[in-house]
Parts: C-alpha cells; sequence; structure tokens
C-alpha cells in the first residue's frame, strides 16, 4: 500500500508538471476500504466458525464461538455464591425459626401462669394476716415470690420480643454487601462467557477468515474480517497549489474501469499534514512536490461497485464531464 500511495504521489505531481500550472483534469487515486475485525478480548480455542471468506453476513448473525468449558465453570461458582448469600440475607431479616418463637411463647404462657397464682396467694396471705390468723412474715414472703414471677414474665416477653426482630442493622449490612459482590461476580462471569460467542456487528461481505476450528486465538486477536459496503472509500493525492479549491462535503466524481456510469461521492477528509514524492528538502522551487492526501466516500450503494486497491480518477463535479468507460 505504501507502493502505491508512492506512485499515486509521483503521478500526480508528473501530471501536475506536465499542464504547467493549469488545474489538473483529474486526480490519481485508488479505492480503500475500513475493515471492521472481530475479536474477543479472551483468549481460547476456536470451538466453531460460522464464516467462511465471501460470504455475505447479516447484522447479529453468530460469527464464531471460543471453547467455554472454564467460564461456564466460572458462573456456575459465582451463581452459587448469589444464591448462598441471599439465604443468608435473608435468615438475618427474619430472626429467629417459628418453633423457637413457640417455645419462647409457652415458656411466657407458663411464667404468667406462676405469676397468677404467686399474686392469688399474696391475696390471701394479706386477708389472713389483716385477720391476725398469720404472722406478717408470711406476707412478706408471698409478695417476694409475686415479684420474682412478674420479673420472670417480664424477662420472657423481652426474649420473646428479640426472637421476633432480625439481626442487628450492621450485619445486616454486612451480609447486604455479600450479596452485592457476588452479584458483580455472576456478572462478571456472564460477560466473559458472552465474549466467547460473537456476532456481526453490521451487514458485511466477509473479506477474511484468519483463523481455524481447532487454533487457538489469543486474546484480541481478529478472526474474521469484515468489509460493510459503505466502508468503502476513495482515497487520492492533490498538490499543494489545488488545496485551497478543496473542502469537506464538496462533490466529486469517481471513474475507473468496469464500473459503468460515474459515481458520486463528497470529500470526508482533508489531511493536515503534507506528504512528499520524494525525500526532499522544501523551498519555493520544488514545492510542487507537495501533496496532501484526500478522502472521499460514495453512498453506500454506490460503494459496493468498487474494490479496495482499485484505481480511480477522482474529478471536481462539475468542472469536466465525467468519463464513462
Amino acid at each position: 500500500m505504501k507502493t502505491l500511495r508512492a506512485l499515486l504521489c509521483a503521478s500526480t505531481v508528473a501530471m501536475l508538471a506536465s499542464c504547467g500550472e493549469q488545474r489538473p483534469e483529474f486526480f490519481s487515486g485508488y479505492a480503500e476500504a475500513d475493515y471492521v475485525r472481530l475479536a474477543s478480548p479472551i483468549g481460547g480455542t476456536l470451538a466453531r466458525i460460522y464464516l467462511k471468506r465471501g460470504d455475505q453476513v447479516a447484522r447479529n448473525a453468530p460469527a464464531f464461538v471460543l471453547e467455554q468449558e472454564s467460564e461456564r465453570a466460572a458462573r456456575e461458582e459465582a451463581l452459587a455464591r448469589v444464591e448462598r448469600a441471599q439465604a443468608v440475607l435473608a435468615n438475618l431479616n427474619k430472626g429467629k425459626r417459628p418453633e423457637e418463637i413457640a417455645a419462647a411463647r409457652a415458656q411466657l404462657s407458663q411464667a404468667q401462669a406462676a405469676l397468677r397464682l404467686s399474686s392469688a396467694d399474696l391475696t390471701r396471705q394479706q386477708q389472713l394476716a389483716n385477720a391476725k390468723f398469720i404472722a406478717p412474715a408470711r406476707v412478706d414472703e408471698a409478695r417476694a415470690a409475686t415479684a420474682r414471677d412478674q420479673a420472670h414474665v417480664r424477662e420472657l416477653q423481652a426474649q420473646l420480643q428479640v426472637a421476633q426482630l432480625a439481626a442487628r442493622s450492621d450485619e445486616i449490612k454486612a451480609a447486604q454487601e455479600d450479596l452485592n459482590a457476588a452479584q458483580a461476580q455472576l456478572a462478571q462471569a456472564d460477560w466473559k462467557l458472552e465474549q466467547k460467542t460473537l456476532r456481526a456487528p453490521i451487514a458485511a461481505d466477509v473479506a477474511d477468515v484468519l483463523y481455524r476450528e481447532g487454533e487457538l486465538v489469543p486474546a484480541g486477536s481478529p478472526v474474521v474480517s469484515l468489509l460493510p459496503p459503505q466502508n468503502i472509500k476513495a482515497r487520492f493525492f492533490v498538490p499543494e497549489t489545488a488545496l485551497g479549491t478543496l473542502r469537506v462535503g464538496q462533490d466529486v466524481v469517481l471513474n475507473c474501469d468496469g464500473c459503468g456510469a460515474a459515481i458520486a461521492a463528497k470529500i470526508s477528509f482533508i489531511a493536515h499534514d503534507a506528504e512528499y514524492t520524494s525525500p526532499l528538502i522544501y523551498s519555493k522551487e520544488n514545492r510542487s512536490t507537495l501533496v496532501f492526501m484526500v478522502e472521499a466516500r460514495p453512498a453506500p450503494a454506490d460503494a459496493a461497485r468498487l474494490h479496495p486497491g482499485q484505481p480511480l480518477e477522482i474529478r471536481m463535479a462539475g468542472a469536466l464531464p465525467a468519463k464513462v468507460p
């Protein structure tokens, strides 16, 4: 491609020199393409290739699959971690088991029955003491027993309330963070698994298939090279004297051997840096050797008529009648 560019630069300068200071009839150029190269960020053995060179592939059609055993195992592990973290968090939010709560309620009922008994005994002892049938010390004993049973009831009520509560907030927060980390790990495992199956991101022609099934594909190495028709463009070189007459968006006309009618295109890029046709030191005398690269893009339907590397003649639209080979 560098040799082709050098020859085009030289032909542009020679054509300009032969025309003196007049604007050349056309600029020589060639068709160029921006390829879409499909690669996986994760390496692995190529398990299946769905495309072959020369195919036309639709958007989102399967392209290739790399082996996935390791990624599937990692996903299963991550999924198990998520389920475990969810169970721990749910357990902390529920409090104790129903059976434990039922046992606490039974103990509370027993304590309340004992309190009712001691309270009734205290009432009888007070009546007997008032009638001078028993000593006051018996009343004190009954009053102490009632106070004891009351304290026991309050204790069991508090225990039942605690059993019905969830775990402490800091424990629940720690369990939630564990669940978030497990879910993030699962998302990462899903992403890695998805990267082992690639689909065509755009409708295109298959320009090349670089690996075969069973070969080891390094991470980031392209497996398939696609050429969307709209990615074909014209590239040509203009001398420094003609640069000021060009602008991005300007209409041009492309001609090529066997292409039939001329192809309309628009200038999409004008290089900011100059190129020389030979390693000369710039001066006023040799500025004719100074050229700038220009790119023009046709409509997608017309771009399909061009082939990368094909020689082109580029004319400014309306300047001269387009030549039809």
